[in-house]
């Protein structure tokens, strides 16, 4: 299991600070949450925060995008720093185009399905994903209620990605994620876990880190046979661009 904790949830008034603890804790990924108050209710951070924090740590910079046409920003994300883009299966009207460009930029792409979102919306763009994000609340507020049904949503999405012949995508759940459901979620299939308020209530991020490791490991059937999603997503490892490096 990765966990990708949720920048949302994090003390704004020093978030490079809270990047590098993070990254200090062995934390190896960091979730930034785009909302533009037109597809969500609500307006978080765009390239500008992403950017200020890319030099101050070298997290893998999980970045999901809701927002209406996330092709518009793209290239303004990756510029930042980013080093994955997930857009919204229901924001953007041309899906498998955004996901071309992703990979053009030289970044990994993922797509993201609401609640309400069937499975099937990702079949005919699954050759092209890096990553498959499943919501456990509807997008827009961090501390929300966990929607139950997500666990079989989840199961159904890892079933599905199998048998497309993507075993090597890995599944995300954000939204809700706790210790209370870490379990159910690992053993459904979940690769990737993001959480906010509940993981930054921790006593410490090394112990919330530790907790949430300890609690996916923790279900009546431990996971024991090879995760191809899983092993790929370990594998990645934030890489500045060329063009970065060389104004270095």
């Amino acid at each position: 299991m990765i966990l990708s904790p949720s920048l949302l949830s994090a003390d704004f008034s020093r978030l490079g600070e809270e990047a590098a603890a993070l990254e200090a804790a062995g934390v190896p990924w960091l979730h930034l949450d785009v909302m533009d108050g037109a597809f969500v209710p609500n307006i978080s951070f765009g390239p500008p925060v992403i950017r200020a924090l890319r030099p101050r740590c070298g997290l893998f910079f999980d970045v999901h995008l809701m927002v209406e046409e996330a092709g518009r920003y793209l290239e303004a994300f990756a510029e930042a720093g980013a080093d994955l883009l997930v857009i919204h299966a229901e924001a953007v009207r041309h899906a498998h185009r955004c996901l071309g460009r992703i990979h053009d930029l030289g970044l990994r792409a993922g797509l993201a399905l609401d609640p309400g979102t069937d499975i099937a919306a990702a079949r005919w763009l699954a050759p092209d994903l890096d990553m498959l994000l499943i919501m456990g609340v509807d997008p827009g507020f961090s501390g929300q209620s966990f929607i139950p049904q997500t666990v079989a949503k989840v199961r159904a999405a890892r079933e599905a990605l199998d048998a497309w012949g993507r075993a090597d995508v890995p599944v995300e759940v954000d939204g809700g994620v706790c210790l209370e459901n870490v379990a159910a979620l690992s053993e459904a299939g979940a690769d990737i876990l993001v959480s906010g308020s509940a993981f930054f209530r921790s006593a410490s991020y090394a112990a919330g880190l530790a907790a949430f490791a300890a609690a996916a490991r923790s279900g009546p059937s431990p996971q024991t046979q090879r995760r191809p999603g899983l092993d790929a997503a370990q594998a990645w490892r934030h890489a500045a661009p060329a063009s970065q490096q060389k104004g270095k």
